[in-house]
């Protein structure tokens, strides 16, 4: 999976299934990748139900008809990833038991379209399956979340930080060694603030985009900065899939496309690919625009320990290809200068 972060996607994973009928009275159906169950379990995921209406928005906004009620249903799939919780997911099976059930929903056509947090997304997809659309990105960055200090510098030696995140751990553990983490932190994101109001953690750190969905910022102690917690490949950004062979839909998808977006994360997930990045492996990469309109992309791998990070970046045009051969030098840097074993620390 993209690095760990499948170890997030409680958090901030969406799939939505639209259903309904258009002005052709063919149904459409989004599936989402949301978690159920009562609501006193806190299993819900209400992250993934933003990610799911903000995709039902657009699409009525680009595509007035399906204004019509009925046009478009959200229904609610409840993924494996979703009901086991007391596991981190490397253990369990990774990031594709985020996609599994809504994949096998979307190619049996029990609904017409996916919407995923594409960090939860598999750099392979499905055969007939396609992934078009990448609406607008989100902020990127993590939150740094605490009630008793201003920064994770301010931290007193000692303190428990909770984070499923490899990603996030190993980072934090490279500057901040004398802090602890608590692995396994996972949850959505009520759960882990409530874990944290309980005591169970001093602090946590939580995508940003996710908080900002969730109109939940107010949460917010500080936001790191990307030099000092670079993010998951494709953090922040939804990923809207339709069936190879479904024309329809993928005109829809088309009029929803963040081109600007699609590219950033078509080079993350390059260098993640190259790296065959599993749940056990810090990886972290995040591709934008420079001042002079290029693509800056940055990226690193972790021993989990975070005894070592290695970095590295590219600078090239912002264009596919040029992009794609970004994210796959970066990636053969990276496994050369790490050598084998590397992971296993």
């Amino acid at each position: 999976m993209a690095g760990d972060e499948a170890n997030n996607m409680a958090e901030d994973d969406v799939a939505t299934d639209v259903s309904g009928h258009m002005a052709t009275d063919v149904a459409t159906e989004v599936a989402a990748n949301v978690a159920v169950g009562r609501e006193d379990d806190l299993e819900d995921s209400p992250l993934a139900l933003a990610q799911a209406f903000e995709t039902r928005d657009k699409l009525i906004k680009s595509h007035p008809e399906l204004a019509e009620e009925g046009a478009i249903q959200i229904v609610i799939i409840k993924t494996t990833g979703d009901k086991i919780l007391s596991q981190p997911l490397a253990d369990i099976g990774g990031k594709g038991l985020f996609t599994k059930e809504i994949d096998e929903a979307l190619i049996n056509s029990e609904i017409d379209i996916a919407v995923h947090s594409m960090k939860d997304v598999p750099t392979y997809l499905p055969e007939q399956t396609i992934l078009p659309c990448n609406l607008p990105r989100e902020d990127v960055r993590d939150a740094f979340i605490c009630l008793t200090a201003a920064s994770l510098a301010e931290l007193p030696a000692g303190s428990i930080v909770g984070t499923a995140s490899l990603r996030r751990k190993s980072q934090l553990l490279n500057t901040y060694p004398s802090l602890n983490v608590l692995e396994n932190f996972r949850g959505n994101v009520q759960t882990r603030l409530r874990k944290l109001n309980e005591g169970v953690v001093q602090a946590t750190l939580l995508a940003l985009a996710g908080l900002k969905r969730l109109n939940m910022t107010e949460n917010v102690t500080s936001v790191l900065s990307i030099d000092d917690m670079l993010p998951a490949v494709a953090q922040g950004a939804i990923g809207i899939a339709c069936r190879t062979d479904d024309e329809k839909m993928a005109t829809y998808l088309a009029s929803l496309n963040h081109e600007d977006t699609r590219l950033a994360v078509s080079c993350e997930r390059a260098f993640l690919e190259k790296l065959e990045g599993s749940c056990r492996t810090p990886i972290a990469g995040y591709a934008r625009r420079d001042e002079d309109g290029n693509c800056l992309f940055k990226a690193l791998v972790a021993s989990p320990d975070g005894i070592q990070v290695l970095q590295t970046s590219r600078t090239g045009p912002y264009a596919f290809d040029d992009m794609i051969k970004m994210g796959v030098d970066a990636g053969e840097e990276l496994l050369a200068r790490a050598g084998p074993g590397f992971f296993n620390r």
